[in-house]
Order: structure tokens, then sequence, then C-alpha cells
């Protein structure tokens, strides 16, 4: 695993997720505004790029376009048990065994409320952007995009051949038009079909009914989401994304009635990258205002 471990070693830890299918770099910009005494307080941020994904190893798992009927056989099993294991391991390795601040986008918020499952003492604060901790709403349609990758041989060899999901996201998942060196940067760890294997696996692990993979970790974060109600929470959440939408907005406002809540009709499914000049400040504010005791 890659991981940028910035800022001071005796800061107040931020550890920031990833999604699908980004890496670290979606982060930058909160790094920077985080990471730097000049600014006011320095945070300490890690930012794990997981397995498969942006400047990590991306094994293989023997399994083509759909992943193996025997996930013992395979070299690394995609899954979201993994991820959550691999987070645990990551953090021993650096040491990091005190409170965390949980800033989460997309996937991120499945491995780390997956993750904090057995450890939520050790959550103090929440940032949450455009992602989800609960299976997909009732009144909420899947997204055929979604479905392509998951559920469909075809769509899952186009994605791995072509590379098409990170492609599509770079294009459709902001509002603003990135600047091609932006676009490029989250294109290019994933070209080749090699390279593309995490950003299929990350589709066909989502969660629809019981029984799936990942559906007991999902489900028990959903019913124990309620728990961080009385700590502080962050909501940064861009309302032109297709797939975490306002219901999954919606779900975070009911379990987390107390959180601040930031959402941006102009902004899409990447929103650090369309509002990041107001979100950076308004997060380093609230980190600031409510320091971990």
């Amino acid at each position: 695993m890659s991981c940028l471990d910035e800022g001071p070693r005796d800061g107040e830890v931020v550890l920031m997720l990833h999604g699908n299918p980004s890496w670290s770099y979606y982060w930058r910009h909160l790094v920077l505004g985080l990471r730097d005494p000049a600014s006011g307080k320095a945070y300490r941020c890690i930012v794990p790029d997981h397995v498969g994904m942006g400047l990590s190893d991306k094994p293989d798992d023997g399994g083509g376009v759909r992943p193996p009927v025997d996930p013992a056989s395979a070299r690394y099993d995609y899954t979201l048990q993994s991820r959550v294991e691999d987070l645990e391991t990551l953090l021993d390795k650096l040491g990091v065994t005190g409170p965390v601040t949980l800033a989460v986008h997309d996937w991120g918020g499945m491995v780390g409320f997956g993750w904090a499952l057995s450890r939520m003492e050790r959550v103090r604060r929440l940032v949450v952007l455009n992602t989800a901790a609960f299976p997909l709403p009732a009144a909420k349609p899947m997204p055929w995009q979604l479905s392509l990758g998951r559920d469909s041989t075809l769509g899952g060899w186009l994605i791995r051949r072509f590379n098409l999901f990170a492609r599509g996201a770079a294009w459709l998942g902001t509002e603003r038009r990135l600047p091609a060196a932006v676009r490029e940067a989250y294109i290019a760890p994933y070209r080749g079909w090699d390279a593309a294997i995490s950003t299929l696996r990350f589709m066909q692990d989502i969660p629809l009914r019981e029984g799936d993979r990942a559906w007991a970790l999902v489900a028990e974060s959903g019913r124990r989401l309620h728990e961080y109600g009385d700590r502080p929470a962050f909501i940064g959440w861009g309302l032109r994304d297709f797939v975490f939408d306002r219901h999954f907005l919606e779900g975070f406002r009911r379990a987390l009635p107390r959180a601040e809540v930031h959402a941006f009709e102009d902004a899409g499914h990447y929103v650090l990258e369309d509002r990041h000049e107001v979100l950076v400040p308004a997060i380093r504010d609230f980190l600031d205002r409510n320091p971990i005791a």
C-alpha cells in the first residue's frame, strides 16, 4: 500500500479514505490545507491508496472479468473485508493507535465505517463527502452505470479493456471542467487491463442484498451509524452526484442530526474538485473548533 503521511507526527490524525475510481490524489487540496503549521494548527494527514488503486500495487486475483470462484486461490481478495483489514494493518505499521478524525469519500465511507465498527471510540470527528455507510436506500434505484460493471460481463470487459470507469468519472464526476493534467491524474493509474482490476472489483463488491459478500459489514455500519451522533460531524455534498445523491445525504442527516452540512447545487461527485476553495477552509475551521480532547 502506498500512503501519504503528511504533517507533524504528534498532530491530531486526519485519516482520509478515497473511493472508486479515485485515489489519494483526490485529497490533495485538503492535505495542503491541514498539514502546514504556517496556516495555523497543523494536522497529521494519513492518506492511503487502497490495494489496486493509485500508486499501490495492483495484484491479480486470477478471475479475469469476474472474481475468482475460490478467493483462497487469489493473490489478493478484492473485498470490503480485505480493505478493512488492510487499513488496520497500515495504521498498526504507522503506530497510529489513538483517536482519529475519519474523512471519507465514495467507497472510502464503507471502508472507514467498516473499520470503525470495532473501534468506534477512536473516531472522534467525522468529515463525510458524497459517500455511504449503509446499503442502497430503498427509494434509490441502482444506477445503470454501476450495474454495467457489477452485473454485466461485457461491461466488466469494457471497464478493464478501456479504463472506462476512471475515464468516465474524470469527465462526468464534476460540474467544473477539470484541467487536462488533473483529468489525466485520475485516469493514468488505471490505464491497462491489469491496472484497472480494482475499479471493476469495487463495483462488483457493491452489496445489494443479504448474501452479497459485503452486505453484513455495510448493513451493520448503517444500523450503528446513529451512534456517532454525539460527536462533531461535517458533511460536504455535491448535489449533482448521480450515485451518492440526495437519498444518501438524507440518510446521513437522519443518522447525524447535529452535523454541520454544506451542500452545493453546483457540485458533483468529486465535490472537493468542484468546491475545494470553500470546503478546505470550512473543514479546517470545523476541526479547529472541535479539537480532540
